[in-house]
């Protein structure tokens, strides 16, 4: 079993599971309730094959149950401050679980009117941070097309180091990770 929630200082990020997936993709006035956060003027963000992307979560995490939870899509929230409710701001993933040499991709997306407020750095130490707590990734890949200038920065400001193009001609970031499994985890394996 892999923790699924990560917490950082601004931050909560949860696993996507088959009930939240259910209601984003076919019951979409419950899903704020079920998530238990407000959702922000441009949710849901208009992502190129994000409702393909959700669908297939959804049956793999069907078909692979508990194993496959944390291993592809999280909710991205904002911790609540004052009088802004806990809010939905973004999604990340890891895209799939790591693979026999330990290596697994991520990705990330802020919705706009949450960008510029340091947020995307701290999703992307929350992903290592979940990464690390697994004890099963030994590194950690992002790709990011050339003209994304900020998801660079942030990659690079998170201890990834840029190793050249891919075939696609997106830009390849890379860190090694020291796994460090959550001790409460094991004692209740």
């Amino acid at each position: 079993m892999i923790p699924l929630i990560t917490q950082t200082p601004r931050l909560m990020l949860l696993a996507t599971s088959r009930a939240l997936l259910t209601a984003e993709l076919q019951k979409p006035r419950y899903f704020p309730a079920l998530l238990g956060a407000a959702l922000p003027p441009s949710w849901p963000p208009a992502l190129p094959e994000r409702e393909e992307a959700l669908t297939r979560a959804l049956g793999v995490l069907t078909a692979g149950g508990r194993d496959a939870a944390g291993w592809y899509d999280w909710y991205v929230l904002r911790k609540p401050d004052g009088a802004t409710p806990r809010t939905l701001i973004g999604t990340a993933a890891f895209l799939g679980p790591p693979d026999a040499v330990g290596c697994a991709e991520i990705t990330g997306y802020l919705v706009p009117e949450w960008r510029g407020q340091g947020l995307g750095r701290e999703l992307v130490a929350g992903l290592v941070q979940q990464a690390t707590a697994t004890g099963q990734v030994h590194l950690l890949v992002s790709h990011v097309p050339p003209e994304d200038l900020i998801p660079q920065r942030i990659l690079l400001a998170n201890g990834f180091a840029s190793m050249g193009t891919d075939v696609g001609g997106r830009l390849r970031f890379e860190r090694a990770v020291e796994p460090t499994p959550d001790l409460a985890l094991q004692a209740l394996a």
